[in-house]
């Protein structure tokens, strides 16, 4: 993310307004004076700027049962338009965004892997302004753009570094290529981060200061929120969860390494156990799940198996369980959770995964650090990407920026000689 400034006051004082009104509306002149202790004949010349610039509504007046009754302000949702775009191995999805992060529209597909860099770069462009065009937003009403991406990512250069579950994605400039194609400014955040910041503002985590949240798909991730922060670290890989290692001499991971949690316990892993037994014979529910082809059969036809209670689909799954939960009583030990969220791609397993899963972490971990701790699905699903990417350039685009004076009153502010000296 770019720090923004502005060379005066004034400004300042005007994103001051506009944010206070986005995170607090409807408020009306009064309030907003009570919240910044900005002069109230200040606020009026900003209210009316904002107004002019279709920022801001006025949505009729306050029910207070005294005095005079205030015109309340909220933020024009419709001001601007954000797209934004999540993909992983298996698919893409885009989504047209008001200011307000509602989604207008939303359209997926499945990942093009056969053409490489180029090819995926191209599929994602080409979803962006597929999903611009079927909303029929006009592309002068954008503001912004973003991508979740399953890789490692450095934010602030806005280039992918790595993926382990997509071989050939490597140092991919997305940021530069979707500034070009789309004129406006990019943000990029690793999906599991997205989908961290959505679960907790619009989902499950019900906006707590502490909680993890469990990324399962094809490669498992960890987003961590402590005291209201999502925890990056210092090269942007923490919460690379699937990486942590939980069996000696375990099956190869696709990082390089042996036994990682991901290899153990990750949805490809327990689709190919199902797989093997079958073909050895095996008797399961698991095989009509997959329309009889054993190369068909997924995880979430395991997960459904197990529910229903098919005996070898079940002691898989009490094998991933069993690393899960342990990997989860760590985490718990290490930042201490108010909640932990399961990715909803593990909802066909059934409260009753959930609960086992419960039961590890209690066992495993510390009881001070589990006393009170909650458990849930996630809410949010297929959105819960691109709605986080929303939500994090939306407080990009109406960040409170930071008062850089003019350089002539920098240079006089230095004392005599020493701006001189720095010029």
């Amino acid at each position: 993310m770019r720090v923004k400034s502005v060379a005066t006051k004034r400004e300042r004082d005007k994103a001051v307004v506009l944010d206070v009104i986005r995170r607090l509306g409807p408020l009306s002149r009064v309030d907003v004076y009570h919240l910044t202790h900005l002069r109230p004949g200040t606020i009026s010349l900003l209210v009316r700027e904002l107004l002019r610039e279709n920022k801001v509504m006025e949505v009729g007046p306050s029910d207070n049962p005294r005095g005079r009754k205030q015109i309340l302000l909220r933020l024009n949702p419709n001001w601007g338009f954000v797209v934004a775009v999540e993909f992983d191995p298996e698919t893409v999805v885009a989504a047209v965004l008001n200011a307000g992060a509602d989604i207008i529209h939303r359209c997926t597909e499945r990942t093009h892997l056969g053409g490489g860099v180029d090819g995926l770069v191209k599929q994602l462009v080409a979803c962006a302004k597929r999903v611009m065009r079927e909303a029929d937003v006009d592309p002068a009403s954008l503001v912004a753009t973003g991508a979740a991406d399953p890789g490692l990512i450095d934010s602030r250069a806005g280039v992918t570094v790595l993926c382990s579950t997509i071989d050939f994605w490597k140092n991919v400039p997305l940021r530069n290529i979707f500034e070009r194609d789309f004129g406006v400014p990019f943000l990029l955040e690793s999906n599991t981060r997205a989908r961290v910041v959505a679960e907790r503002i619009l989902g499950a985590g019900q906006r707590a200061e502490n909680m993890i949240y469990l990324d399962y798909g094809t490669g498992i991730g960890m987003g961590i929120v402590s005291q209201g922060q999502v925890l990056r670290g210092r090269s942007e890989c923490a919460g690379e969860f699937g990486h942590t290692h939980v069996g000696e001499g375990g099956p190869a991971c696709r990082c390089g390494s042996f036994g990682c949690l991901e290899a153990m316990a990750g949805a490809p892993a327990i689709a190919a156990r199902a797989r093997a037994a079958v073909l050895e014979g095996s008797a399961s529910q698991v095989l009509e799940l997959a329309g009889g082809d054993p190369a068909s059969i997924s995880s979430s036809h395991v997960l459904a198996a197990a529910c229903a209670g098919d005996k070898m689909c079940a002691a898989i799954l009490g094998e991933a369980e069993k690393y899960l939960g342990l990997a989860l009583a760590n985490a718990v030990n290490l930042f201490n959770p108010a909640v932990i969220v399961v990715d909803r791609r593990l909802a066909p397993a059934g409260e009753q995964f959930l609960e086992q899963i419960a039961r590890i972490v209690r066992r495993q971990a510390l009881q001070h650090a589990t006393d009170g701790l909650a458990f849930r699905f996630a809410e949010l699903g297929e959105k819960a990407g691109v709605l986080g990417i929303a939500l994090l350039v939306l407080d990009d685009l109406f960040e409170i920026p930071s008062l850089k004076l003019p350089k002539f009153l920098r240079d006089a502010a230095a004392g005599p000689g020493r701006g001189l000296a720095r010029a």
